[in-house]
């Protein structure tokens, strides 16, 4: 029987494309060998989407008690969010607006 569980986080301070770097690194792997390839990648997005990893897991076993060792990362996607907007003083009165990016992050877990 398949199962399928999923685990979102919305409205991260991470950039869509760095984050796309990191899941594309998992995408498809056992769980365990994406939890140990998070934990050594170096990267700020790895952190994030290993806690999502990890709670997908968390829910898998605790709400449809999947076995932990015949988990994989079936699908994981990283969308734009809404971006945060401000401005920055520059010479002679102008100002520039700076964009900070948002994304979610949406894993699904199953075997």
């Amino acid at each position: 029987m398949a199962i399928e569980t999923t685990a979102s986080v919305r409205g991260v301070r991470l950039s869509v494309n760095k984050g796309r770097l990191v899941a594309d690194m998992i995408r498809g792997r056992p769980v365990d060998q994406a939890l140990n390839i998070l934990r050594f990648t170096p990267k700020k997005a790895a952190l994030i989407v290993r806690k999502v990893v990890e709670s997908a897991v968390a829910n898998a076993e605790h709400n449809d008690g999947a076995d932990i060792d015949e988990l994989k990362v079936k699908a994981i996607t990283v969308e734009q969010g809404a971006a945060l907007k401000r401005f920055a003083a520059r010479a002679k009165g102008r100002g520039n607006r700076i964009s900070k990016p948002t994304c979610h992050i949406f894993v699904t877990v199953g075997n």
